[in-house]
C-alpha cells in the first residue's frame, strides 16, 4: 500500500507542474482537507485544490516541482520537494514538505509547510 500511496502523491505534484487538473480526480478525495496557511482554498475540497493549482499555474506558468524525498508509513506519505519558477523576471525556488493522509487509495487530508521567507528574499530585488 505504501508504494501505491507514494505513486498517488507523486501524481498530485506532477499536476502542479503540468496543470492537468483532471488527473487529480483519481488520487484526491472530493472532500479533501488541505492544511496550508497560504492556501485560501485549502478547506474547499478537491475543487478548491484545483482552483489553487490553476491560480498558481497562471501566475507561474513555468512552475516545476522536483520531489527530493518521499517516505511512507501506514496511511501517510511525507514528501520533501523543491519548486522552481520565474517570478517578476527572476528565477526563484520554493522548498517545502507535504504530508498526505490516505483512505481508500485517495488523499483525504494534507499538511504543507513551505519556506516562504526564503522565497520572498529571492523574489525581492536587491537593496540599492
Amino acid at each position: 500500500m505504501s508504494d501505491q500511496n507514494k505513486a498517488a502523491a507523486l501524481v498530485a505534484f506532477e499536476v502542479w507542474g503540468s496543470g492537468q487538473l483532471d488527473r487529480l480526480d483519481a488520487v484526491v478525495a472530493p472532500d479533501v482537507v488541505h492544511h496550508d496557511p497560504y492556501d485560501p482554498n485549502g478547506r474547499h475540497g478537491l475543487a478548491g485544490m484545483k482552483k489553487s493549482i490553476a491560480k498558481n499555474r497562471d501566475a507561474y506558468p513555468d512552475l516545476r516541482i522536483t520531489v527530493e524525498d518521499q517516505l511512507a508509513e501506514a496511511d501517510r506519505v511525507a514528501t520533501r520537494w523543491t519548486a522552481a519558477m520565474t517570478h517578476d523576471g527572476r528565477r526563484v525556488t520554493l522548498t517545502g514538505v507535504t504530508i498526505d493522509r490516505f483512505a481508500d487509495g485517495k488523499i483525504v487530508e494534507a499538511w504543507r509547510t513551505i519556506d516562504m521567507l526564503s522565497f520572498l528574499r529571492q523574489a525581492k530585488p536587491p537593496a540599492e
